[in-house]
């Protein structure tokens, strides 16, 4: 095992329980000179120092891992994009501020993420458009990134929501029945059937919830756990929201209704009870679907959120994506970075589940940094129920780090310690570090291209070969 060297998350960690060098000190049973060298990089943190840090904070101890950058540096990447293209900044640099100063390496970000901001929104001005709506993040990607950032758990969330779950009885099977009575007899909610197109309805004033025919058991049993969440913690996901949001803003609505999602899931789906089965039926994705009697997506997601401290399960990266590419939905539990600019890679299995729908498919990733993952993915569609009218198709892709893959059912038969088994990918051309991939779509940054009127190359962007990277 090599020598771990995380001083700055160890003072973050710290710092985030308000703790003085001398209290983390005794709980972790050293003393608080030896502590003050570990924050300083002066001294490497122990295999006994990091099984006390896990116990007592219910941290996985790849917080402390230098993969635990990846994300920070992919996304520094996007953000400092024109920067390193200049070759003002080197990706060696971004990595050593990320592993060091992950702090200061996330003040950087959101100053370059603005900046991009401010210059798209003035372009869209001087081209005529209207500057307050162009360019930046929209209120959907906001919300994204919210979950994003809290690795996609939301932990006194789903505390509150398996108290609800044992206080009324949510068992498979009974999920509708426990539901209903809770909102008829704590609520005076009644259900009835929607008469328009809307999937579902809650009308205030007759506290009546109209539901779509059209809707299946599982998605029926969903909205109503929403307008539960809605109705018992309104206060609790506006609090939660204001952590990062203005009230009254659509980011804020926004993520007030996200986080009513999750509630929902989780009441569903009870966090200790869902993580046994998982683990009993090894993430078999089908077989949890058929036990609880929800969709795909929803056992999907789900499974994405099990990162309780002390009772953890796999921790997974989930994305949802069409036939064009576009992500609709991306939360993540690990290091595996989704790009925001310049597309995913084409070489990733989650675009081959269109060509076979119905049937999961499985892919052992690379990432330029060597960190491997398991990855599978199926086409799921959705139709309105009217004949001649196109349905919603979407790739689910669930993806783990190898070292979490013996875990699964899927890796039953694949060498996981054969490295060049696995599918080299990329986080999307633009940021992609891999200089000789046949897919690639746009030129690498900070890279001169070699341009030669005699000469043809098999990779469509040819890059110098002694040009500094």
């Amino acid at each position: 095992m090599g020598k771990t060297f995380a001083g700055a998350r160890l003072r973050r960690l710290r710092e985030d329980r308000r703790m003085s060098q001398a209290e983390l000190a005794r709980v972790l049973g050293i003393s608080p000179s030896y502590l003050n060298q570990m924050e300083h990089d002066s001294r490497p943190l122990t295999v006994p120092v990091l099984l006390r840090l896990t116990e007592a904070f219910g941290v996985d101890p790849g917080f402390f891992s230098e993969r635990d950058t990846t994300r920070l540096v992919a996304d520094l990447r996007e953000a400092l994009a024109a920067e390193i293209a200049d070759g003002r900044v080197s990706a060696a640099d971004l990595t050593e501020l990320a592993s060091r100063l992950p702090t200061v390496a996330g003040v950087l970000l959101d100053l370059g993420r603005r900046n991009q901001e401010l210059s798209e929104r003035l372009v869209g001005a001087t081209d005529g458009r209207d500057g307050a709506r162009s360019g930046g993040s929209s209120p959907h990607e906001e919300v994204r990134d919210f979950f994003y950032r809290r690795q996609n758990y939301l932990h006194d969330t789903d505390l509150a929501a398996e108290r609800l779950a044992g206080e009324i009885g949510v068992r498979p099977g009974e999920v509708i029945g426990a539901l209903t009575a809770r909102l008829v007899t704590a609520h005076g909610v009644r259900l009835a059937a929607a008469t328009d197109e809307r999937l579902h309805h809650y009308d205030e004033t007759t506290r009546t919830l109209h539901l779509s025919t059209r809707l299946r058991p599982g998605r029926r049993a969903f909205r109503m756990a929403t307008r539960l969440a809605l109705l018992e913690h309104g206060d609790a996901l506006d609090r939660l929201a204001a952590e990062d949001f203005p009230p009254g803003s659509p980011s804020h609505a926004l993520t007030r209704i996200g986080i009513a999602h999750y509630f929902a899931a989780a009441l569903i789906l009870p966090y200790t009870a869902f993580h046994t089965a998982a683990e009993e039926a090894r993430y078999d994705i089908e077989r949890l679907t058929d036990h609880y009697g929800v969709g795909y997506e929803t056992v999907c997601h789900r499974l994405s959120t099990l990162q309780r401290p002390r009772l953890r399960g796999v921790p997974f990266s989930f994305v949802r994506v069409d036939r064009a590419g576009n992500m609709s939905k991306r939360q993540s539990a690990t290091g595996f970075h989704f790009s925001r600019a310049g597309g995913t890679c084409p070489l990733w299995n989650v675009y081959e589940a269109f060509a076979g729908p119905g049937r999961i498919h499985l892919q052992i990733a690379e990432m330029p940094d060597g960190q491997r993952y398991l990855w599978t993915a199926r086409a799921v569609t959705r139709h309105r129920g009217r004949w001649g009218e196109p349905g919603r198709s979407y790739a689910i892709g669930l993806g783990c780090e190898i070292r979490h893959a013996h875990r699964l059912v899927y890796s039953d038969g694949l060498d996981l310690d054969n490295a060049s088994a696995a599918t080299p990918i990329g986080m999307g051309c633009r940021v992609c570090e891999r200089l000789g991939c046949s897919q690639r779509a746009a030129p690498p940054l900070g890279r001169p291209l070699l341009i030669d009127q005699n000469s043809s190359t098999f990779v469509p962007y040819p890059v110098q070969a002694d040009a500094p990277r």
